[in-house]
């Protein structure tokens, strides 16, 4: 199938009420941190299996559809990149990586950056040099900082927290609501397999942490030690 039979596809599966929904949803208005993003308005069960059914696509053809105006085909074209990557070999993995960073300026709402950025730089960086997700937690970019959090979702599933550890306090006095979403989650996750590692964590930087960060982080805990958390009573 070429590129421009599945845009042709997408354009089939069209809807513009779904569409007006998630312009709403992924706020595209003036000011906003999707402002002037455009969306077809296809669902994500779809969108995956349209996406399924285009592994014969180059990895040019997916680069030109990542680079789309339309938020779903740039979707699309993450989820065959994810794909492309899991079964790649070697080489084909550090194509797809570099690749990847050379184009996060069209990876730019927090979907994009969720669905691929521990599957693609977080597992491509798990026996490498971590320095790359250290350099895009320092961005100026909103969307590049949460992928630096989100790629190490990889490792978070590995028992590995350091790396997770030392971004969130990179980034625990960002400016950002989407970052303290992401940190608090990924601390979250930190805690669902090891409540000493996040509570230790917690016990150092809750008091300075951003509301929203904290309550990410503590969502799972028991009623009391939420309240505790929040009155800064730990």
């Amino acid at each position: 199938m070429a590129l421009q039979d599945i845009r042709k596809r997408l354009r089939g599966l069209a809807d513009s009420v779904i569409a007006e929904h998630s312009q709403r949803f992924f706020k595209t208005g003036k000011g906003e941190y999707g402002e002037g993003d455009k969306f077809l308005g296809i669902r994500v069960p779809v969108l995956r299996k349209q996406a399924k059914q285009c592994q014969n696509l180059s990895l040019n053809e997916i680069k030109d559809l990542l680079q789309s105006s339309f938020h779903e085909e740039r979707l699309g074209a993450l989820f065959m990149l994810v794909a492309r990557f899991s079964r790649g070999n070697s080489e084909e993995k550090t194509v797809i990586f570099e690749l990847y960073l050379k184009h996060t300026k069209y990876i730019n709402n927090w979907d994009l950056v969720d669905s691929s950025a521990h599957h693609i730089v977080g597992a491509y960086l798990e026996k490498r040099d971590k320095q790359p997700i250290y350099k895009l937690a320092q961005s100026d970019n909103l969307w590049e900082r949460r992928i630096a959090m989100l790629s190490t979702f990889h490792q978070i599933k590995k028992n590995d927290f350091d790396d997770a550890l030392k971004i969130a306090t990179i980034l625990k006095n960002d400016r950002e609501d989407l970052i303290h979403k992401a940190v608090g989650w990924m601390l979250r996750e930190i805690g669902k397999r090891n409540i000493s590692v996040e509570k230790a964590f917690l016990k150092e930087h809750y008091k300075e942490m951003p509301r929203t960060m904290l309550r990410y982080a503590i969502e799972k805990f028991p009623e009391p030690d939420r309240k505790n958390y929040l009155a800064g009573q730990i």
